[in-house]
């Protein structure tokens, strides 16, 4: 998780009334200010109106339309392209080794030593291989034609779009016993395809240069690359990858895990504490091969992530819904095969038998159907059926040989039941027709006027001192303040029905109305629990202002976790920002005063003033500020600085929260020796 800094500023409009008329008869308008462009047009429209786009222009002028946006995620999803090609080949059993270079000038290169694409001339077209795949859309080997029979790719699109997005690319080939290269600039080849030198290698080498024409003025973050790379690892056990940064001057690192999407599972529960070994087992049935590593932990959290030919399937779908309907009816006939489940006993729900569950599902299919070319849910039927009974085969089986570890995961499964039904009951407040409706506020809440929760910001502020000034300083059209008494609960060592006791998380809730995701499948590839609906949120924007010392990030990091828990859409959307009130106030006689956020600023002040009647006040809390100071500095939109909370990484974000928050002391331990010499500034640090 990261956090990003930047100056938000809201603006309220002023309602603008228009008078009845005959056609507005019944019809409350609030502002009719259009500016005419759904006016009629001039001239006729005819076929010398209609644009024709030909071969990679309409990638160049829609780019948003093949890689979702020109921002940064668009600009690394161009390395992802090139980097799924080379694994395809090795999916098709043709390629062991896999290297990505991000070069000085931020070029990028991708190295593999499989077939090389075909660089003899295509029978329709007239053109070698190379050139087809990188300039025309939807040419590729992926339509059944017989070069993969698994894929990541369906649509022939993705290189064909990254050349049409780069300044330059050129490509290697390595085959038939020689090397060839072509140069292409902005999608447009400007050198044929040459045969250089012979070669006993073989292999493709991309290397591009994207564009800044398309995407200004852009730099790679190499946490980005490598994340992609060692997810790829993790899923390819048979390829070495490796990732080589010289636009930072990194050495080159090395991505191989040969125990695979098991290594993943161990890698997520390390600084948890498993009850069991990591179960693996893989199957293959009618073209379509199964792949599952699990582990249960003494934790509360489930941590799921589903793949389907390489690609993480962040929203599930029917491949793992065939997993969690095969480990819900494999526990519930244990369990009453065993005796641990009476005759009057209900059966245990998913739920249940989820908690303190780490799992990887992956699939490899010939024809797999996504939602959208996003790629984020699994469409196949097929593939529901084969995951539910190749994993209760393998699960049941697993469990009969393993008698105390199977007793282990029932007794979980029971704890977890009987929360369950208290956390329903607790639940119900969170609903949208709650205390808000009938005019009693959740907790200390002071709530803003205005209804549109896009214009709406709620301050969660440290102690009633603080929430005091807030609530005098804040502008009240759109801004809502809720005081927090002490620390909440630490979600991450306490099971859902626990937190729902403490007053504090429980106004929280309230407050925002969306509910809260007591399965929080929705951010691990799952289904989306139908008690948390981000569309009832209240205010979209929520600002945790807390002190600038020691207490204050500690009740900042607890109200994380229980966001990233409970609430991660909240995360994932940028609904979440974290206030920075000032460290020192600077008054230069009786009407001139300066702010300051850390030492460093408070120095370059005093230069720049160069006064002798100077009085500097240190701020030791928001309680120590009064209204006036804190709606200047930390809430007026115009002049505050606020940071957005930015989740880059949710596997990342996962092993740090456990590391943490978590249970366990010597990982904490271990990851505060490893990086305390980064801290710069104890007050503050982002």
């Amino acid at each position: 998780m990261a956090v990003k800094r930047k100056t938000a500023k809201t603006a309220v409009p002023e309602p603008q009334h228009i008078a009845d008329t005959p056609e507005t008869e019944g019809v409350e308008i609030v502002s009719d200010a259009g500016n005419g462009l759904s006016g009629a047009v001039e001239g006729e429209y005819t076929a010398q109106q209609l644009t024709v786009l030909k071969g990679l222009e309409a990638v160049r002028r829609r780019p948003a339309m093949y890689i979702g946006d020109t921002g940064p995620r668009g600009l690394h999803h161009l390395f992802v392209e090139v980097l799924d090609n080379s694994v395809d080949e090795a999916l098709a059993g043709y390629c062991d080794h896999i290297d990505v270079i991000l070069h000085a000038d931020q070029s990028v290169s991708v190295i593999d030593n499989g077939r090389g694409i075909p660089v003899d001339i295509h029978p329709e077209v007239g053109l070698p291989g190379v050139e087809v795949v990188m300039t025309m859309l939807h040419a590729g080997g992926k339509f059944g034609g017989g070069g993969y029979r698994v894929s990541g790719g369906l649509h022939g699109v993705g290189v064909s779009v990254v050349n049409a997005l780069s300044e330059w690319l050129e490509v290697e080939v390595a085959r038939d016993g020689y090397l060839y290269r072509q140069r292409f600039e902005r999608g447009t080849p400007v050198t044929p395809l040459q045969k250089v030198k012979p070669t006993s290698k073989r292999g493709t080498r991309v290397t591009f240069l994207a564009d800044r024409e398309i995407f200004g003025d852009y730099r790679y973050d190499p946490a980005l690359f490598i994340k992609r790379i060692r997810e790829l690892a993790y899923l390819n056990p048979n390829v070495t990858f490796t990732f080589t940064d010289e636009l930072n001057g990194k050495p080159k690192q090395v991505f191989k895990y040969t125990k695979g999407i098991a290594a993943l599972v161990e890698a997520l529960n390390e600084n948890k504490d498993p009850i069991h070994k990591v179960v693996y087992f893989r199957n293959a049935r009618e073209d379509t091969e199964v792949e599952v590593a699990l582990q249960y932990h003494t934790g509360y959290q489930e941590t799921l992530l589903s793949y389907a030919n390489n690609i993480h399937t962040v929203e599930g779908g029917t491949h793992l819904t065939g997993f969690k309907t095969a480990l819900t009816r494999v526990i519930n006939q244990y369990a009453r095969k065993a005796g641990l489940l009476k005759e009057k006993d209900p059966n245990f729900t998913g739920d249940d038998v989820l908690e303190g569950l780490t799992a990887v599902i992956a699939v490899k299919l010939l024809h797999p159907q996504f939602e959208g070319q996003t790629k984020t849910k699994l469409g196949n039927l097929e593939v529901q059926g084969l995951v539910n009974s190749i994993v209760g085969e393998a699960f049941s089986d697993y469990l009969e040989r393993n008698p105390s570890v199977a007793r282990k995961i029932v007794e979980k499964a029971l704890t977890a039941q009987r929360a369950r039904e208290a956390a329903r009951r607790a639940a119900e407040l969170v609903k949208r027709q709650s205390a808000l409706d009938s005019g009693s506020l959740p907790g200390k809440l002071a709530d803003c006027t205005e209804r549109d929760p896009s214009k709406c910001e709620l301050f969660l502020v440290e102690g009633d001192s603080a929430g005091g000034s807030a609530k005098m300083g804040r502008d009240r059209r759109f801004q809502a303040v809720l005081p927090l008494r002490g620390k909440i609960l630490n979600v991450e060592k306490a099971r859902i029905d626990k937190a729902l006791e403490n007053e504090e998380i429980r106004a929280l809730i309230t407050a925002l109305g969306t509910g809260i995701s007591v399965d929080t499948n929705t951010a691990n590839g799952g289904e989306s629990d139908s008690r948390f609906d981000i569309s009832k949120l209240r205010y979209h924007r929520i600002v945790l202002m807390t002190d600038a010392d020691v207490d204050g990030e500690h009740i900042r990091t607890l109200l994380l976790t229980f966001f990233f828990r409970y609430m991660r859409p909240l995360i994932e959307r940028g609904h979440i920002y974290i206030a920075r009130p000032p460290l020192f106030r600077v008054r230069v006689g009786k009407d001139e005063q300066y702010y300051a956020q850390d030492e460093q600023e408070l120095e370059q002040i005093l230069k720049r003033i160069k006064k002798k009647n100077v009085q500097v006040t240190r701020f030791k809390g928001l309680g120590e500020m009064n209204a006036e100071d804190l709606a200047d500095t930390t809430m007026n939109p115009e002049k505050r600085v606020i940071v957005q909370v930015q989740l880059e990484d949710a596997m990342e974000a996962e092993r740090i929260f456990s590391t943490l928050m978590g249970d366990k002391v010597e990982p904490r331990r271990q990851f505060i020796e490893e990086h305390a010499k980064e801290v710069t500034d104890i007050d503050w640090h982002f």
